[in-house]
């Protein structure tokens, strides 16, 4: 019913369109990341507690899940470039919004607004590569676009630190917003129109959406990847972009600018492990090793890990989260999975569906890690054991999730 023909770009124009849908998702994660290298100056400029810290890292995730489902559809029928510009135009008013805001309440909404504008930054690419490029050279695109946002991380750590002093974090948003305006223009003039033939029966039958939707939903592979979705692959981002900063400073002991360096050195390790992906994945694939296996004997190194950050304390630093990180990148590979799935011409509202399990989990996650933490203060618990306990919890979440993965029906791929 859905099926249609897939064209494949020349070598040559997919690295062209690679590397311009990569420029924008680069500054996607640098974006999504920032406010781990500003938590300290956020906190002080508007009083933050670690309740309000994290709903504001959230809203960017907020915002992000709430355009998922329309996002999914609109990727369907009229493809990724003219999409794509659409929503980096509302990143580029949220940027500005952000830089301009005076309250809580302005910067939790300029917040929600970047969410929203570069929630296509990912899925865009990822439906193009779904028609446009071999289902080998789709898991190695898509494993070095999020190596690609590991550079966006990276970024958002050492060199936003440095550029602070000189510039304050207004300025920075500014120069955001400029960037976003030249990935616009990259884009519109290097990336290949969306082909009306090639759109297939959901751009002629406004029905479709909605049946995909159901469809997307009601299979059994998707569902299986769901919980893992939402707790691994939510609880790494929620580390990594924001409460691997306030570990090291309130637990382990660092300062803003060794925290900023330990940031920098954990998305290090992760841009290396997406590179490493990227280079292994066809040849595991090839030998047999598919996403099923590679997920359910790599998720238990996760957790040994995340057991030893919990009983070292405040002993395990960047180090220890970096491990964190990168042991929980085998559930990356879902992503791609679940959209090789489907059909082509479902691609873009299975992998936008998928996407907004991930960024549910992110943001309830982050915004369930503040929580806890206060909760557990107020309880009378130090610091580094407020944190620790509130891990355990989350612990206690990826764990559920990864049995349910291993016992549930219907997941052959």
């Amino acid at each position: 019913k859905y099926s249609i023909p897939m064209s494949v770009l020349s070598r040559r124009t997919a690295v062209v369109v690679f590397l311009s849908f990569a420029f924008a998702y680069f500054l996607s994660a640098l974006l999504r990341a920032i406010t781990a290298t500003l938590s300290p100056t956020l906190t002080a400029d508007f009083a933050l507690d670690s309740r309000s810290l994290g709903l504001l890292a959230g809203g960017y995730f907020l915002g992000f899940s709430a355009s998922q489902l329309p996002l999914g559809s609109w990727l369907d029928r009229h493809g990724p470039k003219k999409v794509l510009l659409g929503f980096l135009g509302i990143a580029v008013v949220g940027c500005v919004a952000f830089s301009m805001a005076t309250s809580f309440s302005a910067l939790m909404a300029a917040r929600v607004l970047c969410g929203v504008g570069v929630s296509a930054c990912l899925m865009a690419p990822l439906t193009a590569y779904r028609r446009w490029l071999s289902p080998a050279t789709q898991l190695r695109a898509n494993s070095w676009m999020l190596m690609t946002g590991s550079f966006g991380m990276l970024a958002s750590t050492l060199p936003v630190q440095w550029l602070l002093p000189h510039f304050g974090w207004r300025p920075l948003f500014w120069g955001l917003a400029v960037l976003l305006v030249l990935a616009m223009l990259l884009l519109w003039w290097r990336v290949p129109a969306w082909q009306a033939a090639a759109a297939g029966p959901s751009a002629a039958d406004p029905e479709a959406p909605r049946a995909g939707y159901a469809d997307v939903w009601r299979h059994p592979y998707f569902r299986c990847m769901v919980p893992i979705g939402f707790f691994s692959y939510g609880g790494m981002v929620a580390v990594q972009t924001l409460w691997a900063g306030p570990w090291m400073t309130r637990v382990a002991g660092s300062s803003a600018q060794e925290a900023a360096t330990g940031l920098f050195f954990i998305n290090l390790a992760m841009l290396c492990t997406f590179w490493g992906w990227g280079l292994l994945t066809p040849v595991l694939f090839r030998k047999g090793f598919h996403v099923n296996r590679l997920i359910a004997w790599g998720l238990p190194l996760n957790f040994a890990v995340l057991i030893s950050i919990l009983i070292a304390g405040n002993a395990a630093g960047a180090g220890a989260l970096a491990l964190f990180c990168v042991t929980c990148t085998f559930v990356s590979l879902a992503q791609p999975a679940v959209g090789m799935v489907f059909p082509a011409a479902l691609s873009g509202r299975a992998l936008s569906a998928y996407n907004l399990v991930i960024f549910l989990g992110v943001f309830v996650l982050q915004w369930g890690i503040g929580v806890g933490i206060d909760v557990f203060s107020a309880a009378g618990a130090s610091a580094t054991d407020a944190f620790r306990a509130t891990m355990g919890v989350y612990l206690v979440g990826s764990v559920a999730s990864y049995l349910y993965f291993l016992w549930a029906p219907g997941k052959t791929p």
